[in-house]
């Protein structure tokens, strides 16, 4: 039996090996590698010393926060209110529904909804406000990246809420706790496993949305994701692109580290 579990696990390694750690030790190579292709640490001096990039790392922390606190705003309450449906499965299978429509797509849906032509200024028109500059504005990136990222919050804070007992809910009410003493000190306790597991899976890709800083935010919304693209793609400097992979990669683990998921006793799981 251990012999065969040992070989069930070949495809998993070979996977992780070739598609994740390879990947990551191939960025961490090229970051030290001028345009020249020769040896150098000017890369991560230059990301260090500019005001430029700099400022796109203190914006592309910004959104991304901004991104998920609206993000938790919205699903927190919305899972909640799920758990308590009859038809729970088929209102969260509506709510991932849109996941399975292309990025791309649902852009550009957008687009056609806030241009100066589109739906919601017609409606504007329509009750008197008149037509505004919607597209290409800070509001309109953070709230189609919202949008976006809600199923992945939703998902694991709607496990957590179900996986509480709820006979705890019961004990605390039979102790004379109100709805929001029960919310306080048990439901939001409980559920906050689910929590830091959405928050890592909104915030991190929310660092390095460049699609949406493109098409949605109209290049006002400059973040790290835009400047690794322009580097790979535009000036070709596959060093300083690879410099602001890795410090994206450091971002990572950082706040995997602080919103990692604890068991009793202090132990991480």
């Amino acid at each position: 039996m251990t012999v065969n579990k040992k070989l069930y696990t070949i495809p998993y390694v070979f996977w992780l090996l070739l598609f994740v750690i390879a990947p990551v030790l191939l960025i961490v190579y090229q970051s030290f590698f001028d345009t020249n292709g020769a040896f150098t640490l000017a890369n991560y001096q230059q990301y260090l010393t500019s005001g430029t990039y700099l400022k796109m790392t203190f914006n592309s922390v910004f959104y991304a926060f901004l991104i998920t606190l609206f993000t938790l705003l919205i699903s927190y309450p919305t899972a909640y209110l799920l758990t308590k449906l009859k038809h729970k499965q088929l209102w969260l299978m509506l709510i991932i529904l849109p996941t399975w429509i292309n990025l791309l797509l649902k852009a550009y849906a957008f687009i056609g909804i806030f241009s100066v032509h589109g739906s919601v200024n017609h409606f504007l028109e329509m009750i008197g406000i008149g037509g505004k500059q919607i597209l290409f504005t800070d509001f309109s990136f953070i709230f189609v990246a919202t949008y976006i990222e809600i199923p992945f919050m939703i998902m694991p804070i709607f496990n957590a809420l179900e996986e509480i007992n709820p006979s705890l809910i019961s004990a605390s009410r039979d102790l004379g706790a109100n709805g929001f003493e029960t919310f306080r000190r048990v439901i939001l306790p409980l559920s906050m496993n689910g929590v830091k597991s959405g928050v890592q899976a909104v915030f991190i890709p929310s660092l390095s949305l460049f699609m949406l800083t493109r098409l949605i935010g109209g290049n006002r919304v400059i973040t790290l994701g835009t400047a690794i693209e322009q580097h790979f793609l535009v000036t070709q400097n596959w060093g300083m692109g690879s410099t602001i992979g890795v410090i994206l990669i450091i971002t990572m683990f950082v706040i995997m580290f602080f919103t990692r998921e604890k068991k009793k006793g202090g132990r991480t799981k």
